[in-house]
């Protein structure tokens, strides 16, 4: 378990995670249209938000641990004072552009088809939902056991969780697509090929039907 803060600075420190959040945050900012609403879903302590809110766009932020959430709004503290970050309780409280989900937030989630049947309440005809998840077939995990003990599963049923405290679950696209219907679509998915085999992480976009 980390604090906020741990969790804010290890983030910010990680080359290749800043690296990762800084494609992700350009494809999202790149899709959304001049001066859209997006939700942050699982918006840790803020890092994408205050990039979001910094570009014009009304950001909404959901974010269900406590710890994230006080340090959060330490982060964003002037953001949330004009009001261009707005915290909320439950995705349909707000009315939205295009959903965010960076780093994994969609991998504590073992049955996605309730979470997009809320999310297109949310998501406005034409929108978006872009969620960055583990990469299943990420090669550099070949090293470890549980991921050579779930290949199997993975090919027969295209899901398998690790056995740990947080249960984490790794998702084959097909999976989530099929979830995601009827109120989306898959549109994209980055990387594609044997890209998937080099990278730890796949952004999926889904556009809502």
């Amino acid at each position: 378990m980390h604090t906020g803060e741990q969790y804010h600075n290890f983030m910010l420190a990680s080359e290749r995670d800043r690296a990762v959040r800084g494609r992700f945050q350009r494809m999202a900012l790149d899709l959304l249209d001049k001066n859209a609403g997006i939700l942050d879903f699982g918006a840790g302590t803020g890092i994408d938000a205050k990039t979001y809110s910094a570009h014009g766009h009304p950001t909404f932020v959901y974010e269900p641990s406590e710890a994230m959430r006080n340090y959060l709004g330490q982060h964003c503290q002037d953001e949330i004072g004009r009001r261009t970050i707005v915290s909320v309780t439950s995705p349909s409280e707000c009315k939205v552009q295009a959903v965010t989900a960076n780093f994994a937030v969609l991998n504590h989630i073992e049955d996605h088809a309730p979470l997009f049947e809320e999310l297109s309440r949310t998501v406005s005809p034409g929108g978006f939902v872009l969620a960055s998840m583990l990469n299943p077939y990420y090669l550099g995990d070949a090293r470890y056991r549980w991921w050579r003990r779930n290949l199997t599963t993975l090919m027969r049923s295209g899901h398998y969780a690790i056995a740990s405290e947080s249960r984490i679950h790794r998702f084959a696209p097909c999976v989530v697509a099929r979830a995601a219907q009827p109120f989306f679509r898959l549109e994209r998915l980055t990387p594609r090929g044997l890209g998937l085999a080099t990278h730890l992480y796949m952004f999926l976009l889904f556009r809502r039907t």
